[in-house]
């Protein structure tokens, strides 16, 4: 009887998507219509920016995201807090009401974050958001940056959405509040913009990350069912690293989502870097790398599914294998509908088959042409979204 039940939740949970979807296409104006006609968005995106009310109705971002991290419902309904940050201010063990920590740490159970104005941020140190949690920036222009920035330690159900982190410095071992308003004593941190630490169900989404002392965004830990879209990732050495390191083999369940992203200009390597587990990269548009764009390490399984790879002058190949024995390891990087332009070139496993993503209903979405990679890239990073139209 539970199984009947978790299978009708999932069925009208996706029927609503279906209704809220076309009711709010249906209820765009005619001005609005031929402002949509002249875009080509991406599934995600199709599924909240045509409503030029979306201010009213932000909660929507949760049934839109695909991948491993499946839809946010988790995030949204009649329990939730909505939570408006008035103040940049910061101070990581006794955070004020107004303030990002205070929102992001301390309060308990469902939350969505919004911003009342731009403004820049300052973290003293690290920011350990709580599970539940929504950071979401759309509408104004927020910063953090110049010193600690955002970490996902032991949470689940996350979003963050619309922010620029960067310039993220390392942090020595301190006290700070952690998820769920406990101080707690923190190791040293390297300075990544977004780093996830034995986390579950994350959505990374339409954030611009740029410019940090470490990498941009690390996926470690044990941590898995994260979908990474729609985001800007520049002027960086070391990007996206997925798997803590070779001797963390529970990172062999990792499942990641790597969609809608634009990679450059100026990025090294690690676009992403993969240890033990699995990544679907679909979509993405690489505007060059120095190193490689894609690797990793300790027989990895990957699925590099219609990206735009656009070689630099000097190192033309995309891949990159660490052999971690003697034997070597077991590879499974598999290309398949991928464009390579200016001489860019793949390496694939040799024999064997294309392992799949597997996706479940609520997961699954379809990878478009290649062809099509430039214009459904165009708006990645955060939006710029006016006071009266669609972002």
């Amino acid at each position: 009887m539970a199984g009947h039940q978790v299978i009708n939740f999932s069925f009208w949970s996706f029927l609503l998507v279906v209704v809220m979807v076309m009711f709010f296409t249906i209820n765009v104006s005619s001005v609005e219509q031929s402002k949509i006609k002249g875009m080509e968005m991406n599934v995600i995106d199709q599924c909240w920016r045509f409503n030029p009310e979306w201010r009213k109705h932000r909660q929507q971002l949760a049934m839109c995201s695909v991948g491993y991290v499946g839809k946010m419902t988790n995030n949204i309904g009649k329990d939730l807090v909505n939570y408006k940050v008035t103040d940049p201010s910061d101070h990581p063990l006794n955070p004020q009401p107004g303030t990002l920590r205070y929102g992001a740490s301390k309060i308990q159970g469902k939350i969505w974050i919004t911003f009342q104005r731009d403004m820049n941020i300052r973290l003293e140190r690290p920011l350990l958001i709580s599970s539940f949690t929504t950071i979401d920036g759309r509408g104004v222009n927020v910063h953090i940056a110049n010193n600690a920035c955002l970490m996902i330690y032991k949470a689940t159900n996350i979003i963050i959405h619309g922010i620029r982190v960067h310039h993220c410095r390392p942090q020595a071992p301190e006290m700070v509040m952690g998820p769920n308003g406990k101080i707690m004593p923190l190791g040293q941190v390297d300075g990544d913009a977004i780093r996830l630490v034995s986390a579950s169900k994350v959505w990374i989404d339409h954030n611009t990350l740029y410019d940090c002392q470490d990498g941009l965004l690390d996926v470690t830990r044990g941590s898995t069912d994260v979908t990474i879209s729609n985001n800007w990732f520049r002027e960086q050495n070391k990007v996206m690293l997925l798997g803590h390191d070779d001797g963390f083999v529970r990172d062999k369940n990792m499942k990641v989502t790597v969609v809608y992203n634009y990679f450059g200009p100026n990025c090294n390597q690690r676009m992403p870097r993969i240890r033990h587990g699995y990544a679907h990269v679909a979509n993405n548009m690489y505007m060059g790398w120095v190193q490689y764009a894609i690797g990793g390490s300790m027989g990895p399984s990957l699925k590099s599914q219609s990206n735009l790879f656009i070689a630099p002058t000097e190192n033309k190949e995309v891949t990159w294998r660490k052999s971690s024995n003697a034997i070597g390891d077991t590879w499974k990087f598999y290309s398949i509908g991928d464009a390579f332009e200016n001489g860019a070139s793949f390496i694939d496993t040799k024999g064997g088959q294309v392992k799949k993503p597997n996706y479940s209903l609520e997961q699954n979405f379809e990878v478009v042409d290649v062809k099509f990679v430039r214009s459904l890239t165009s708006s990645s990073g955060v939006l710029k979204c006016g006071k009266t139209s669609i972002c």
